[in-house]
């Protein structure tokens, strides 16, 4: 390295220095203080603050209420994920071959990706209600109680979920579909390939990379999804819906007890970032293969 080369580096870091200390500060450091948090017993109700080391993290992997949060929190993850991607995909490629309507269909799939997820919730609320909702009254009145049966809680919540965040998917997939160059399909069509393997051999390895980046930030974002399933059930019937998020909030928030709170926050921590490493490492296989 030259000596200009070096000189331009310190520049960089210098003019680096405020950024990277403000995002130690926003984010390093409420990290670190939430992980020394979580190895202490704290519930400043009654004035305890003792540190217990590996207590909360011993106490759940023994607690079924744990297991059984991660449980529905990897069966809402892996639900709602699957059906974004393969509704996303379909309407993509339905707006595709659309030109008159294509415009509306995109302000629709805009107005549901922008509409806020307290207010999305609320109005699932409202279709889901027993008596009044339009969902019982398309089901021929039937009177389900989609919230309040432990059954049927988890799924409606699912469906919630998929309508709020499936547009981002099929915006995603839209826009890589526009990018294809037509004399791609138009050389297809010319070897004599029908529908069906012009979207096997051409549209479906093209979607690949940009499919498995819109799984990615979704899947980061079912594991720490809160917001739709509290204001719709708050975690119940029964705990039904009650994923690690709503555990980890149940417990500082409303229970005070800040150390076991912190504990489970940074168990979802480690799941995020554990899950965001095997994605990064099938992306760069991904780029390296195609």
């Amino acid at each position: 390295m030259t000596r200009r080369e070096r000189r331009l580096r310190r520049q960089g870091l210098l003019m680096m220095a405020p950024a990277l200390a403000m995002l130690g500060i926003l984010t390093a450091y409420p990290g670190v203080y939430v992980l020394w948090l979580s190895l202490q017993q704290r519930v400043p109700v009654f004035g305890i603050a003792e540190f217990i080391g590996l207590g909360h993290y011993r106490f759940l992997l023994e607690d079924p209420r744990f297991w059984t949060a991660a449980r529905t929190t990897a069966v809402f993850t892996v639900a709602s994920v699957a059906l974004e991607a393969g509704l996303g995909i379909a309407i993509a490629l339905a707006l595709r071959s659309q030109q008159s309507l294509q415009r509306v269909a995109f302000s629709l799939l805009l107005l549901g990706w922008a509409m806020p997820g307290v207010v999305t919730a609320k109005m699932f609320e409202w279709l889901y209600h027993p008596a009044a909702g339009l969902v019982n009254v398309v089901l021929a009145h039937r009177a389900l109680n989609w919230l309040g049966d432990p059954g049927l809680a988890l799924p409606a919540v699912i469906v919630a979920d998929v309508w709020r965040t499936m547009p981002f998917v099929a915006i995603l997939a839209h826009a890589r579909l526009l990018s294809i160059p037509s004399e791609v399909y138009e050389a297809a069509l010319v070897d004599g390939a029908g529908r069906l393997a012009t979207l096997r051999y051409i549209t479906a390895p093209l979607l690949r990379q940009i499919v498995l980046i819109a799984v990615l930030f979704r899947t980061l974002d079912a594991l720490r999804a809160f917001d739709v399933m509290y204001v719709l059930t708050g975690g119940g019937p029964a705990n039904a819906t009650e994923t690690l998020t709503i555990y980890a909030y149940r417990s500082l928030f409303q229970m005070l007890q800040l150390g076991f709170g912190s504990a489970i926050g940074v168990i979802v921590f480690a799941l995020v970032m554990t899950v965001t490493f095997v994605y990064l490492r099938v992306l760069r296989h991904e780029g390296v293969t195609t």
